[in-house]
């Protein structure tokens, strides 16, 4: 077993989606950035800068301030939401990434489709199923391409997890574990006034924040859609009256398998996906967060291997493959459609919590 995995891990940061070499591009898609929050600031921005296939040229954010420190420091064109949104700039980008609150997406989105951009829509796609179809649709009416920021999808630890299982080194998956968890009030910021704590800006808080990170990473290595699931969601603390502080949810997928997933926003900071065949077992830990050195377990065969290896800048590798799938006029996974997946799921978990009852997917 050890020898097969060192050749398997030898390459292990490797793009198996790349066909373009970087060196060769000389006009990289130009990115229009909206919304300008910690997570742009400190990853998304940067991870557009390293990427051989895109650039960021305009900025926007409700923040006046922001906008203009932004633009200044990193010698782009910053804009007032209405001036992005009227088109004021459009020549200056071929694409849009939207990282704003997620009740939010559609209108920039609705924007960045009528002025013919590619997008990169943040997940979860909206703050309701309705309104995450509406974005669908608005992007496959006005022909432009739409790809969702499923991170993970383009992270390699994630991808050489998903290359073990189909080459079926574990055997039969039967059940996933998975979790994430965190302290938000303390790693995020200690304000309550804070959009992932207002329903109507965020659709919910850990599952819509956390909860698509289990599921749809298990969706992805698995290749495969869950069929019925059970939803649990609580609140404890007074800061989270409005919102669910904790969540857990049970998917039954094809053939069988079972997957068990819990996310909170008030618990110790960590993350975990375990996979369990009937021949070996895959555990990814630490295995959703952006900013963690991270390492793969195997065990098979009444062996068990530790995997360590230099973790890529993930949203380098989301917006290198953003850049150059538009570049290669390749279609991009994971598309809206993919994303809506989750989104059904997503509000089958809540129905399901609130009816407490399992819900059936196929509904």
């Amino acid at each position: 077993m050890d020898a097969h995995l060192d050749d398997f891990f030898d390459d292990f940061t490797r793009r198996d989606w790349q066909t373009r070499d970087p060196a060769t591009v000389e006009d990289p898609v130009r990115v229009a950035v909206v919304g300008l929050g910690w997570f742009t600031r400190g990853w998304a921005l940067p991870g557009i800068q390293r990427s051989a296939f895109t650039e960021a040229t305009v900025v926007t954010d409700v923040d006046d301030d922001a906008v203009e420190q932004l633009a200044t420091e990193h010698d782009l064109t910053g804009v007032t939401p209405e001036a992005f949104t009227d088109g004021d700039v459009a020549d200056e980008y071929d694409a849009v990434y939207v990282a704003t609150p997620n009740a939010t997406h559609l209108e920039y989105v609705e924007a960045a489709a009528e002025q013919g951009k590619a997008v990169l829509c943040e997940k979860p796609l909206e703050a309701t199923l309705e309104r995450a179809e509406r974005l669908v649709a608005t992007c496959e009416a006005a022909d432009v391409p739409l790809m969702v920021g499923y991170r993970m999808q383009t992270d390699p630890a994630v991808r050489r997890v998903k290359e073990l299982l189909d080459e079926g080194f574990i055997g039969d998956v039967v059940h996933v574990h998975a979790s994430m968890s965190q302290v938000m009030l303390g790693e995020l910021s200690e304000s309550t006034d804070q959009w992932r704590l207002d329903p109507a800006l965020s659709g919910g808080c850990a599952l819509m924040d956390l909860g698509v990170y289990p599921l749809n990473t298990t969706r992805f290595v698995l290749d495969a859609d869950p069929e019925q699931v059970t939803g649990h969601t609580r609140s404890v603390h007074e800061a989270f009256g409005g919102v669910d502080e904790h969540a857990s949810f049970d998917l039954q997928f094809p053939d069988g398998v079972q997957a068990h997933c819990t996310v909170s926003q008030n618990a110790q900071h960590a993350s975990r996906l375990e996979l369990t065949g009937t021949e070996g077992k895959l555990v990814l830990d630490p295995a959703f967060y952006e900013r963690e050195a991270r390492a793969v377990t195997v065990v098979r065969g009444g062996m068990e291997a530790a995997l360590e290896f230099d973790p890529v800048h993930q949203l380098e590798a989301e917006f290198a493959y953003f850049g150059h799938h538009l570049l290669t006029a390749t279609p991009f996974h994971p598309d809206g459609g993919h994303a809506l997946v989750d989104m059904r799921v997503l509000d089958a978990v809540y129905e399901s919590a609130e009816r407490e009852t399992p819900v059936s997917l196929s509904e």
